[in-house]
């Protein structure tokens, strides 16, 4: 049994091209728009909690190119930004699936850009409701911890994310684990193809170079090759005729092998991912991040264009794996592919409309009238993105 966390909702202020942001999200969200409209920086939000986390705030930023190149750049020179997000989610002692807690509440932190392309920490809160009653929280103002609901707490820093020190506490581990285990998944074709050194296959890079190691993985075990059956089943929809996908080792090396069936052949062909095509790799790179798990909490993962590099009729078997995987964990995309779409059974809830105007990322729901279509199933998503009516909400954009 593995705990699960969501964001239900994501509140953004001068994050790069976004200047304000204001949207809740389900089990599963697409945010669909064109090219440079800013779709990538919402998710990007998301992966800068998670790498702060995970490494440090500084670090996060210097990622970035610092904390200029994150903050949004405009006439009215904003000096700071910052994230608001609300979770739930449940944890409990896993090896007794009855010691369980239900919980949810709001994480989120201001950043001041300081001369010299320095930061400071201006705010930072924390508060979490358990289903027994039970409420923590903390606030720090500039490095001060200001409020809390322990009578002992960690030292604070005007430099490192509070809920890292907190952590240590069992009461805001859950969270900090939740937090920390978002991914963002941008495969790579070429990284790939190249052969890498094998690692232990626990959680598949970004851009997907230790496919072949996480897809080891599952095979060795019991529980998870159920999953890479999963995943196998998806890519003989996407590629009919293939057979199988497996680790192949290069001596100190490794890489991903294809079997597939060919006219003619007694016995299915062996490829290697140098000889596959981009739309192939990435689709096993994407079904790999969605169905094998990573650590004992199912936190949110996010996608860039799935259906990148696929033949159109291979998208809408993709958006089935991300409504599938949605079932499990919650699921992030991004798009500007009417063929993705395609697939009915919408919910105007699972998309987010993205456009850039005047330089600034709006993000909002849908339009009264593109939202009518979906809710009464006149139009698919789809065919109102190839009719250009797929729209954010006309109170987004200020009219």
């Amino acid at each position: 049994m593995s705990n699960t966390f969501a964001i239900t909702r994501v509140a953004l202020r001068q994050y790069r091209s976004i200047a304000t942001a204001d949207v809740t999200l389900g089990k599963l969200l697409i945010l669909v728009g064109p090219n440079g409209s800013g779709k990538s920086n919402f998710l990007d939000s998301l992966r800068l909690v998670s790498e702060s986390l995970e490494t440090s705030l500084d670090q996060a930023l210097r990622n970035r190119g610092g904390v200029a190149e994150v903050r949004r750049r405009s006439t009215g020179h904003p000096t700071h930004f910052s994230i608001e997000l609300s979770f739930e989610g449940d944890s409990g002692d896993l090896s007794d699936p009855r010691d369980s807690a239900q919980y949810s509440g709001k994480y989120g932190f201001r950043v001041a850009a300081e001369k010299g392309g320095g930061f400071r920490i201006s705010s930072e809160a924390c508060h979490i409701a358990v289903d027994g009653g039970a409420r923590e929280f903390f606030k720090v103002l500039d490095g001060k911890l200001v409020e809390q609901s322990l009578p002992v707490m960690p030292p604070s820093s005007s430099q490192r994310l509070y809920l890292v020190s907190a952590a240590g506490l069992p009461q805001f581990l859950p969270v900090f684990d939740g937090f920390r285990g978002i991914n963002v998944y941008n495969p790579n074709p070429d990284a790939i193809r190249l052969p890498q050194a094998p690692d232990a296959g626990e959680f598949l890079h970004r851009d997907g170079a230790n496919l072949a190691s996480v897809l080891h993985r599952l095979d060795r075990s019991t529980a998870d090759k159920a999953v890479k059956n999963r995943i196998e089943e998806y890519v003989r929809l996407i590629v009919p005729g293939m057979r199988s996908v497996d680790r192949e080792p290069l001596g100190q090396w490794e890489t991903v092998t294809f079997s597939q069936d060919v006219p003619g052949a007694k016995h299915p062909w062996r490829f290697p991912a140098q000889s596959v095509s981009d739309g192939t790799l990435r689709a096993l790179a994407v079904l790999t991040a969605l169905f094998a798990s990573s650590g004992h909490t199912l936190s949110p993962i996010g996608v860039e264009e799935p259906e990148s590099a696929l033949h159109p009729a291979a998208a809408s078997i993709l958006m089935d794996a991300l409504r599938d995987a949605s079932e499990r964990r919650q699921v992030l995309a991004t798009s500007h592919s009417a063929d993705l779409l395609d697939r009915g059974g919408f919910q105007e809830s699972e998309l987010l409309a993205v456009r850039s105007v005047g330089g600034e990322t709006i993000v909002s729901g849908l339009d009264p009238a593109g939202a009518k279509a979906i809710r009464e199933s006149l139009y698919t998503p789809g065919e109102l993105l190839r009719i250009d009516q797929l729209l954010p909400d006309e109170g987004a954009l200020g009219a």
